[in-house]
């Protein structure tokens, strides 16, 4: 009865999460009229929308095909149905003036010709059907109903998806009408071709860009880092507080952890400690799984599982795949599973042939998936590069660990969850007690870097100001890109220099350390390049001399 109660007080709360609030206007404006009928339109995009959310969801869990459909996809229908919707809220007589239309009419695409038009019953159905898909992401209980109970029972799973959106719905309809009350009182609605009605018809526009183009995620982020109400904070913590366990443990599991000398934590247990891993949410494409797609999910019940959140440039996730690949070949045939989850920082992180040329050359033999629109990086609420969570046996997130270091912890942490997982299967397999150093690692000291990392793109320059750059460059919100001959100088406080930068044809930099040249590197595919290696830490003159056009400069991180 709990989690019930849990869903939907998630359903409520979800209206105030920062992915959701940049598509409020969408929902009120579809509602605002001055028609008799406003409510009865409020009442439908509501209704559709919750049953939006109950059928994606099921068609997510049913069909692995629909599972491998890109977000993107989801994006440009929800963002171009928007789109349609606002464009002829602005220009009311464009709709009539298309010639298509008619003809449209009269075959059977007529329910969608008459979606489009603002006063019909199947124009509020499509707007609420499409903003399904993406509200049915930002929760962490719709997420622990996703992963945990709807992979048992189907009925369960439906009446916690129904009483989610049951508390979304209710919210947003309060929501919706007080907005109603509000401009009704002020009269700006009664002319259907007015200023008032071409404004949302703006909106839904400007939403409907956000959505396409991924602004809509970087809102959520800038709200969150400026300190905005968090809500899915509140949801986690109903969900680790709950005290009456027993309809969520019929869900996980139809056993209990066996009682033996081992003393393993109950499910009951589990759950009241930690939290349910979201399993992976729209994959973009699989690496070292002989294009198969997984889950985590499939794994519960058989595997541990350690979830490793990288991405490929990043320097401090390049010094923590020795361990990975350690920890992979001795465990692998102990009951431990490796999966990274490449969550791209840049562009050209998102090509996948680029990924893969970085698994090969780090040589990286567990499954890598492509998480290119931050879908599963979003549903574990994470913030880091590198970021490691471990999943026990039951599904449960026993561990986790942000950035480099604690080895010894995370591979204790390995141990541990394997010894309880081959109890559980009755494996007589022998698991290690003692933690192991990989050769040639390379450690740092993060305490003597006193130089943050730098961004050369416009969207991200705010720590750049001591970086000087000589001669001609454009700027993209990504990158830097030099014209001619130039020159980059600055100032660093580290042992190590390393540079994310690319070109399409190769160009050739000069590295000097305080004034003397090191080396020409040439630059060309997109990657990290190790600019400097030092001896100790220290403040030191960088120069960088590039002897051509086209040098994409991303960042300088240091160690």
């Amino acid at each position: 009865m709990t989690l019930l109660l849990i869903s939907l007080v998630a359903g409520v709360l979800t209206v105030l999460a920062p992915c959701i609030l940049p598509l409020l206007p969408v929902i009120v404006g579809r509602s605002l009229t001055d028609s008799t009928l406003s409510k009865r339109r409020l009442f439908v995009v509501v209704a559709s929308l919750g049953m939006s959310i109950i059928l994606f969801t099921l068609l997510l869990k049913a069909s692995t095909l629909f599972i491998d459909i890109p977000q993107d996809f989801w994006k440009w229908i929800s963002g171009g149905i928007i789109f349609i919707f606002g464009l002829v809220s602005l220009f009311p007589e464009l709709w009539e003036r298309l010639s298509f239309t008619a003809t449209i009419s009269q075959k059977s695409n007529a329910v969608m010709t008459e979606g489009f038009k603002k006063d019909t019953v199947w124009g509020d159905v499509i707007v609420g059907a499409s903003l399904g898909p993406i509200f049915s992401a930002c929760s962490p209980t719709y997420f622990v109903i996703l992963a945990t109970v709807l992979p048992v029972s189907i009925p369960l799973g439906i009446l916690y998806l129904f009483t989610f959106s049951l508390g979304l719905g209710l919210s947003l309809i309060v929501i919706a009408l007080v907005g109603q009350k509000i401009v009704n009182k002020l009269g700006i609605v009664s002319d259907p071709r007015g200023w008032f009605k071409r404004t949302l018809g703006l909106i839904f526009i400007i939403v409907a860009i956000g959505i396409v183009s991924g602004y809509d995620k970087k809102l959520q982020v800038s709200l969150l880092d400026a300190g905005f109400l968090d809500v899915t904070k509140i949801e986690q913590k109903l969900l680790d507080n709950k005290t009456d366990t027993n309809e969520l443990n019929e869900a996980v599991t139809q056993t209990e952890t066996p009682k033996n000398e081992t003393n393993f934590l109950t499910v009951a247990q589990k759950s009241k400690k930690y939290i349910v891993a979201p399993d992976l949410s729209s994959i973009d494409g699989y690496i070292n799984t002989d294009n198969l797609p997984i889950t985590i999910s499939q794994y519960k019940g058989k595997k541990v599982v350690l979830l490793d959140i990288w991405t490929y440039s990043c320097i401090n996730c390049q010094r923590t795949l020795p361990y990975l690949n350690s920890w992979y070949k001795t465990y692998e045939d102990k009951g431990l599973v490796i999966i990274g989850l490449h969550t791209p920082e840049f562009a050209f992180e998102k090509v996948q042939k680029n990924v893969e040329d970085a698994v090969r050359k780090y040589g990286i033999k567990y499954p890598v998936v492509l998480d290119n629109d931050f879908s599963t990086w979003n549903a574990y609420e994470n913030r880091y590069w590198p970021r490691k969570y471990l999943i026990d046996i039951d599904g449960f997130i026993v561990y986790d660990h942000a950035g480099e270091g604690n080895y010894d912890l995370t591979e204790k942490a390995i141990q541990e969850a394997l010894v309880e997982r081959n109890a559980r299967v009755q494996a007589d397999t022998v698991i290690p007690t003692k933690t192991s150093t990989p050769k040639d690692v390379t450690t740092v000291e993060p305490n003597k870097v006193g130089s943050p990392e730098i961004y050369f793109g416009s969207s991200r320059s705010e720590k750049s100001d001591n970086v000087s750059l000589q001669g001609s460059w454009n700027f993209t919100p990504e990158y830097a890109v030099n014209n001619g001959e130039s020159t980059i100088t600055y100032a660093y406080d580290a042992k190590n220099v390393y540079f994310v930068g690319g070109s399409k044809d190769g160009v050739d930099v000069e590295i000097y350390k305080d004034g003397v040249l090191l080396k020409t590197i040439t630059v060309k595919s997109e990657q990290l390049y190790t600019l400097i290696e030092g001896d100790s830490y220290g403040k030191h003159i960088l120069q960088m001399k590039i002897k051509g056009s086209g040098l994409m400069a991303f960042t300088f991180t240091f160690g």
